[in-house]
């Protein structure tokens, strides 16, 4: 059996794959309704770019499924306080995502381009809004929310959804948007035919270039501007879960001082190379592998903030001491053991499963041929 100290750090792995796994799957989903009415210039062109993910977006949600329910049952602290404190965002999230399968089922009920214009925006909404809150949040992790636990481990929130928009969450949140259209965008042009897949490559080259000035905008801000937060008491990562027996001081640095920002430093410039080399792949027609390296960039992306913040999983800005960390916001030892042989069983069935939906379903949306059925729809 597995000590319990290890399980903590395999799961907070875990946590970051299942994370990552949403981000590339559905982060291309998002893409492409964000950019639904930019890639597509007629009703057929924007028809043929919600074929690419219209039948496989529902399984790449199972990855936020398995990341929420991951949360839940492994780090039920965080779960708590999450969940509570980014309410009103999450509630504006879920709301965003609603609109994608509304959008995907009613656009072609009504011929009348009023109609299909309307649904059009909401699905650009449906794809913008989240990618953007999904970075904020991340940029609220390095600034601290706003919840304090009592001694009865009581969680109490002073906070809304005003207060997560500040300037650096909102950098973050851009750096999210850019990478997720670059990543939309590397899937459209695997999928699409000309001259969609050639637009895209060329907005891909923009997306990339934002992404590369907004991350590393983010990265200054966070190695100067932005306050770390250290633990300064002795570390048991064997002990009892409870976020009050340790103490934290606020004004370290994310990068130069966290056990793991060396490693963040390195992921991240990894992933400005990925980012630079994406673009020029698909100009160059090697779609798959430009697809390939922007999901790498995604991942990377991730796991560098994921690492910058360790051993931190939800840090407090109201009393640093109630911050919540791999040490002391997990399950039982028994409770993670048995996740993790579940895992085990469970993961490899979802990806050799979706692996092969993607085989059946791979080849290019031919926009000749949704013209030529358009009168169908």
């Amino acid at each position: 059996m597995i000590d319990y100290e290890s399980l903590r750090i395999v799961w907070w792995l875990l946590l970051g794959v299942l994370l990552a796994g949403f981000a590339v799957m559905d982060g291309f989903d998002l893409g492409i309704a964000a950019l639904v009415r930019v890639l597509g210039r007629d009703d057929a062109e924007r028809r043929a770019l919600l074929e690419t993910v219209e039948h496989t977006w529902e399984g790449n949600q199972v990855w936020l499924i398995l990341g929420a329910g991951a949360v839940f049952a492994a780090w039920p602290l965080l779960y708590a306080a999450a969940f509570s404190g980014f309410y009103f965002a999450m509630m504006l999230v879920l709301f965003a995502l609603i609109l994608r399968p509304v959008g995907f089922s009613f656009r072609s009920k009504v011929a009348d381009p009023r109609w299909r214009n309307v649904w059009d925006w909401l699905l650009t909404v449906s794809g913008a809004v989240p990618t953007l809150i999904f970075g904020v949040a991340i940029g609220n992790l390095f600034l601290g929310a706003p919840f304090v636990l009592d001694d009865s481990m009581r969680l109490n929130y002073d906070g809304g959804l005003i207060g997560l928009l500040r300037p650096f969450p909102l950098l973050v949140g851009l750096v999210s948007l850019s990478l997720l259209l670059m990543h939309g965008c590397a899937w459209a042009a695997v999928k699409s035919e000309d001259p969609i897949a050639e637009r895209a490559e060329r907005l891909m080259s923009w997306f990339s270039a934002a992404f590369l000035a907004l991350y590393g905008a983010a990265g200054i801000c966070l190695a100067v501007s932005v306050r770390g937060y250290a633990i300064t008491s002795p570390i048991v990562g064997d002990a009892p879960s409870n976020p009050l027996l340790k103490s934290v001081a606020v004004g370290s640095n994310w990068l130069s001082d966290s056990p793991l920002g060396l490693w963040a430093c390195v992921i991240a410039g990894i992933v400005l190379v990925f980012a630079l080399v994406a673009p020029m792949l698909a100009r160059r027609k090697r779609h798959r592998i430009a697809f390939l390296v922007s999901s790498f960039a995604v991942v990377g992306t991730l796991f560098s903030a994921g690492f910058a913040l360790f051993p931190f999983l939800l840090p407090s800005s109201l009393d640093p001491n109630s911050s919540l960390t791999v040490w002391d916001a997990s399950s039982s030892r028994y409770t993670l053991g048995l996740m993790l042989v579940a895992v085990l069983v469970f993961m490899p069935l979802v990806i050799a499963y979706t692996t092969w939906v993607y085989r059946v379903l791979r080849g290019r949306i031919s926009l000749q041929h949704v013209r030529d059925t358009h009168s169908m729809y």
